[in-house]
Formats: C-alpha cells, structure tokens, sequence
C-alpha cells in the first residue's frame, strides 16, 4: 500500500464548491481536499492530467476526483469529459465520484431501505417526482426488476425519466403518471411501495390518499422541508408503522445516506480505476 498522502480533487459547477461535501469528504478520511469551484468542461483535462501525471501508477490510488454541484447535467457533463482525459491504458488513471446535489447517494439510500422490507422483484413503486433523485429511484428499482410508476407535476418530466430509464433498461415496466388526484389515486392503489422525491417544502401526497390504500407497504419521503412530501410521515421516521405502513422520512434516510456518503469516498482510495456513479453506489450499499 501506498504512504502517499490521500488527495481528493473536488470539481463542482457552481460558484462556491459544496461545504457538505467538503466536511463529508474529510470525515471520510480524505488528507487533502482541493476545492474547485465554477469548473467548466474546458477545465477539466488540465485537472485530470494534474492528477495523473504527478504520481507513479501504483501511487495513483491515492487521488481521486469527486464530482458535485446542485446542476447534476452540468456535472454529468464534467464526468464525461474527465473520462476522456484518463489514460487507463498506460496505468494512468484516477477513481471518479458523481453525486451531484447527493442525488445518487440519496436515490441508492432510498431503495436500499425498501430492500428491507420489500422483495423488488415482485413489488410495484410509484416515484413522485422526476428530478435528479426520483430518476435514479427509478432506475434502481427498474434494475432490481420493480414495476415502476413515475409522477410529476409537468407529465412531460415524467416521461423523460421513463425514456431514461427505458434507454438503461429496455424491458423495464415504467409508466409516466401526471401528479393529478384521479391518477395519483389510481397509482398508489396499484402500488407497495411510494418514494416521495418532489421539491423541497411541497406536499405531492395527502395522507386521505394513502390511508385508503390497501396495497401501500412501505413508504419513503425524501423531503426534510416542511411541510414533508407525504402527509403523515415525521422527517426522523426510520421504519416507523403508520396506519400499518413503513414509513421513512429523510432523515431517516438520511444516516443510511451519510454512511454511504463516506463510505463511497473511502473506496475511490482503494483502486485507480473505479467510477462511482449511480449503480455502483446503489452496489456498495449493499455493504452497509
């Protein structure tokens, strides 16, 4: 192993580079942390070439490079053009990160805690919301085999996660779902398992709704701001029984979300090669 110092390049498109990530990132045990800020495309080979040609092949293990920022497009986009600068073929190459705005983080949380409780394979879902966190749900869940329902205010939304999620999945069973009460309803009473992943401080479902449900096992709210996405479940439940159903809130999630956090960090130290993207994160949660 290595006694080169553990450094972590952090690439965020925004204007200030994420505080959360730089304070998880050292408690992850990161002995350097190089905070960049307002990173373009066209920055991004001089960085991955500053980190692949100042150490040796076997010291490479010890840099990494962690992609953030609240613009998750922006940072996919970071992503992709590092990839194209990594040189694996002569041993020169770093581990990559992405989780902009925790959304891969927090997605894999999610569906890690309904594993505890629900066989995906045979379980129905309904994602609410089809921002950067509800994609990846869905994806996760179609992956694992879950029939899967979207729901988003802009039904257009809606079916853009569905074609994402079909293009990494064709024989996925997704459906678009407009977030009006006739098909909602319709929705949660075909569903065992509902992942609220709307906008902070929105309510997306009423708590009549859910409770008239007789299918509904399990239900995960990814919003921390009041008043919470889903009526009736508190931000600390972690498991709790409401009205017979499983309810998580986001911090409850949240701690499972923060281990996973660190935990990802930790593993880009253990090889040069690794890309830390949804599915591999979802795949390390599994660890946890």
């Amino acid at each position: 192993m290595s006694d080169k110092r553990k450094i972590l390049i952090q690439l965020d498109g925004d204007q200030q580079a994420s505080v959360f990530d730089r304070v998880v990132a050292i408690d992850a045990g990161v002995d350097e942390l190089f905070s960049y800020g307002q990173v373009t495309r066209e920055q991004v080979q001089n960085m991955v070439h500053g980190c692949i040609f100042t150490r040796g092949p076997k010291d490479l293990a010890r840099t990494a490079i962690f992609i953030g920022g609240s613009d998750v497009a922006q940072a996919e986009t970071l992503l992709a053009e590092a990839k194209q600068h990594l040189l694996p073929q002569f041993g020169l190459s770093v581990s990559i990160m992405l989780d902009p705005n925790g959304s891969n983080t927090t997605a894999a949380a999610a569906v890690r805690s309904a594993t505890r409780h629900l066989d995906l394979p045979q379980t129905t879902a309904l994602v609410m919301g089809a921002g950067a966190v509800g994609v990846r749900a869905a994806l996760l869940l179609a992956q694992a085999g879950a029939v899967v329902q979207v729901a988003n205010r802009r039904l257009s939304k809606a079916e853009d996660a569905v074609k994402h999620v079909l293009e990494k999945v064709p024989s996925a069973e997704v459906s678009a779902v407009p977030l009006e009460e006739a098909p909602l309803n319709e929705a949660v009473n075909r569903a065992a398992l509902v992942i609220a992943a709307g906008p902070a401080g929105k309510q997306i479902l009423d708590a009549r709704l859910w409770q008239a449900s007789s299918t509904i096992k399990v239900m995960i709210d990814l919003n921390a701001v009041p008043p919470t996405g889903i009526e009736g479940v508190e931000v600390m439940d972690a498991g709790v029984s409401r009205n017979k159903v499983t309810c998580y809130g986001a911090l409850g999630v949240g701690g499972l979300k923060m281990k996973l956090h660190k935990a990802a960090i930790a593993q880009l130290f253990t090889s040069n090669k690794l890309i830390l993207d949804t599915e591999a994160i979802y795949a390390l949660s599994a660890s946890l």
